[in-house]
């Protein structure tokens, strides 16, 4: 009796073994039924990375990490052993990257090269790539110094919305603004109601004018500017005729004009003339004489 209930601790304490095993493989995500072939990857860095993270081939699971060693004989030289299915062919010039998530979680990724394929055993090497979360550290100082200018424009934005030439320059803009629409609801007013008078005005001042050219047209120029030439040729034949009749000693206005002796006797003529006036003036009594009784003897 008690070599059976040894048997069944035993067969039980196997059981548990075995169940065990397959629960923190199923965990980790290892299938121990499928065949795995076995790969090294080199590293000199394998932050984030653990034991169990999944490996991916184009975003497609394939394996698991199995172990991470470090090579203390070569300094950073760290060694990756990973088991991906054995359908899975990994060809030369193939290399790993470790992607960190934005939310957590890390895996291997495998990028395939071109060349022959590796046999189970073989190594490749890891890049240094970290992903995501790799590239935005290495963006953290352009991203810093992008939000100091950004903080710079933002403080320079602010005092300039706060400066009272600016609300100025705002006011008048909006009072020009206002003024425009105002003389564009005039102008409108005036090419509705206005335009069409002018229009008439001008419609009239254009027939006038058209009527004028009319009339002129109908003008005899050559005619006029010939009627025109005949009067002042016959002006200066007038004038002609009279210089000669002036300049010459025949007719009265001749001689009157051209003899010195006529001049002088009309010139002594009205000297006495004046004098007689003078002293008629002077003694009237001496040439006319007034009396009730008649006249008087001198």
């Amino acid at each position: 009796m008690k070599n059976i209930k040894e048997i069944k601790l035993a067969v039980t304490a196997i059981f548990a073994i075995v169940v065990i095993y397959f629960g923190l493989s199923f965990l980790k995500g290892i299938n121990v039924f499928k065949k795995y072939s076995t790969y090294y990857i080199k590293f000199n860095d394998v932050t984030g990375l653990e034991e169990s993270n999944s490996v991916y081939v184009n975003g497609f699971p394939v394996g698991i990490v199995r172990t991470i060693d470090y090579d203390y004989s070569k300094s950073g030289n760290i060694m990756v052993k990973i088991e991906v299915d054995r359908k899975m062919k990994i060809p030369e010039g193939s290399y790993a990257e470790i992607i960190q998530g934005l939310i957590g979680g890390t895996t291997l990724q495998i990028r395939l090269g071109n060349g022959k394929l590796l046999n189970p055993g073989d190594s490749f090497y890891g890049s240094e790539e970290r992903g995501v979360m790799a590239k935005a550290k290495e963006l953290m100082p352009s991203v810093e110094k992008m939000v100091q200018k950004i903080d710079s424009i933002l403080t320079s934005l602010n005092l300039l919305l706060g400066d009272q030439a600016l609300n100025n320059i705002v006011t008048n803009t909006e009072g020009i603004t206002a003024n425009l629409r105002i003389t564009t609801e005039q102008l409108n007013v005036l090419m509705k109601n206005d335009m069409p008078t002018l229009m008439n005005q001008l419609n009239c001042v254009a027939q006038n004018a058209n009527d004028i050219t009319s009339q002129l047209k109908m003008i005899d120029f050559i005619a006029t500017i010939q009627n025109v030439n005949n009067t002042i040729a016959e002006v200066k034949q007038l004038t002609s005729s009279m210089n000669e009749k002036i300049n010459s000693t025949q007719g009265s206005l001749g001689l009157l004009l051209n003899d010195n002796k006529l001049y002088t006797n009309l010139n002594s003529t009205l000297i006495s003339a004046d004098a007689l006036l003078q002293d008629l003036k002077a003694n009237p009594k001496r040439y006319v004489h007034f009396s009730a009784f008649g006249r008087k003897a001198n």
